[in-house]
């Protein structure tokens, strides 16, 4: 079991906690991490894009001007591709971007996040974190506390004011234990996690 120092708001350390390794402690699969990074983006589109092909658009029923004896090119119609307002050559069309991934892979995907943040020191465990007031200075002063700048924080209940202190900082999100993904915890560069979170992730998870 690999033990980490848990510090307080002010950043001072006020004790350790060991996590499991059925949780911080798995073998890191690459794969696993990227099909649901693809996965989670791929669900994310809309796939709505729709522009019209030369079938579709209004018009152009009739040959513009005879075949030949004009000087112009030949043309059969004014709504061709080449032709303004005219149809799209290959135009997009409504498609399903979804993707699935089997529940144990996205659970060892998960882990392998979780353990990636662990060994490369960029996981920071909070004996707590909460506010008197919705404030964003104080949310500041915690981070700068923290030597971090852009972080996933991860809380064990829902606490509005430190979700509406964090909301208008930059490169901050924070997050509940059941709403943690791959994508997340690796497009931030420290993941920090309360004491409480941990023990409920390391309960969900195992």
């Amino acid at each position: 079991m690999a033990t980490v120092s848990v510090l307080n708001m002010e950043g001072k350390e006020v004790g350790t906690m060991e996590l499991k390794d059925a949780i911080f402690g798995v073998e890191v699969n690459e794969n696993l991490v990227h099909r649901a990074v693809v996965c989670q983006l791929a669900n994310k589109r809309q796939g709505t894009q729709k522009a019209k092909t030369r079938s579709e658009v209004r018009g152009g029923g009739r040959k513009p001007w005879r075949q030949k004896g004009t000087g112009h090119a030949r043309q059969g119609s004014i709504r061709a591709p080449q032709w303004k307002g005219g149809g799209v050559v290959f135009a997009p069309t409504p498609r399903d971007y979804s993707m699935k991934m089997n529940k144990k892979e996205k659970r060892a995907a998960l882990k392998s996040a979780l353990t990636s943040r662990l060994l490369e020191d960029k996981l920071i465990v909070l004996d707590e974190l909460k506010l008197d007031e919705i404030k964003t200075k104080k949310f500041v002063e915690v981070m700068k506390n923290l030597s971090v700048q852009k972080a996933l924080v991860v809380m064990k209940d829902s606490d509005l004011n430190v979700i509406k202190s964090a909301s208008n900082v930059p490169n901050v999100k924070t997050a509940l234990t059941n709403t943690i993904n791959v994508y997340d915890i690796l497009k931030y560069n420290t993941l920090i996690v309360t004491k409480d979170a941990v023990e409920v992730i390391e309960e969900v998870y195992a």
